[in-house]
């Protein structure tokens, strides 16, 4: 297992979160709920989890999907403070303007966006900073992020993957270089989120990622899927569930021994329908599932 960040200037934030996520692989996982984004709706999974099993999750995941950046890091903050764990995604709206969840199932000349003195590229370049801005704002609040962008970059529904392996991975060494040396965001730890089926060909190297992941909303267990995690990466990386539907059942979990660090259920219908109340009181009640009780003492 790598033993530090791809960032060497990691803050002492980000590195306490990492060593603590290294210390649990194979003794627990992580139970990770995603909130719906949508105003009025946010923290409704919360809520309904509290209900159900009496338990929160360890991990809240946001999204900068509709550009609500100060809502968004007023509830990073908050959970960081609760002592939760910040997991954060951004559904890109198309370059050079576009936002929400339509807009990043759109097409765009990747080439072009790429391709420095365009507009597109500028444009394109005018949306990274302002999610770097937000960002930066967490980073002085001495929050760290596990930074979740460009997921599912492998399944070819969002622009970001549509222009194939090689573009993908100059955007994805883009953004990690302009957040990372540019702009100082030293809190973050790059969660690179494959689709179920782990496509070779779009992997961006060692030294932009940390942590490596795989989603699919199918009901079984995916060992497949884990294994195949485990064949490209060897022990390098710790290895995520980083969106999921049905919630994995633990007791599988642990006789495939399959270490996922986390899991991160998607919201509104997944949680509720995907999953029964009573699976949910189950699983957040098991004690190879870390909630967000059984997290540390962070300061």
């Amino acid at each position: 297992m790598r033993s530090a960040l791809s960032n060497p200037n990691a803050a002492p934030e980000a590195v306490q979160l990492y060593e603590y996520l290294c210390s649990v692989e194979g003794r627990g996982i992580l139970a990770g709920q995603q909130e719906h984004p949508s105003r009025g709706r946010q923290g409704s999974e919360m809520r309904y989890i509290k209900a159900v099993s009496g338990k929160l999750p360890a991990i809240r995941g946001l999204d900068y999907i509709h550009n609500d950046f100060d809502s968004v890091n007023r509830r990073a903050k908050a959970w960081h403070k609760s002592g939760g764990i910040v997991s954060i995604c951004w559904h890109w709206g198309t370059p050079p303007d576009g936002v929400g969840y339509p807009s990043s199932q759109g097409t765009i000349d990747l080439e072009e966006a790429l391709t420095e003195g365009t507009a597109l590229h500028a444009g394109m370049l005018r949306q990274l900073d302002e999610v770097a801005a937000a960002l930066k704002k967490l980073a002085k609040a001495g929050v760290p992020v596990l930074w979740r962008p460009l997921h599912e970059f492998d399944g070819g529904w969002f622009w970001w993957g549509k222009g194939g392996g090689d573009a993908f991975i100059r955007l994805w060494r883009l953004m990690y270089n302009r957040y990372t040396h540019l702009f100082g965001l030293n809190n973050l730890i790059w969660v690179l989120g494959y689709d179920g089926e782990v496509k070779d060909g779009w992997y961006p190297g060692d030294e932009y990622v940390d942590i490596v992941g795989a989603d699919t909303y199918k009901p079984d267990v995916p060992v497949p899927m884990y294994h195949r995690l485990r064949k490209n990466f060897g022990d390098r990386f710790l290895l995520c569930y980083h969106e999921n539907g049905p919630i994995p059942e633990p007791e599988e979990l642990m006789q495939q021994r399959l270490s996922w660090i986390w899991f991160l259920t998607w919201h509104t219908c997944h949680i509720r329908k995907q999953n029964t109340r009573e699976k949910v009181s189950r699983i957040y009640n098991h004690p190879y599932v870390i909630t967000l009780d059984k997290l540390p003492q962070w300061r």
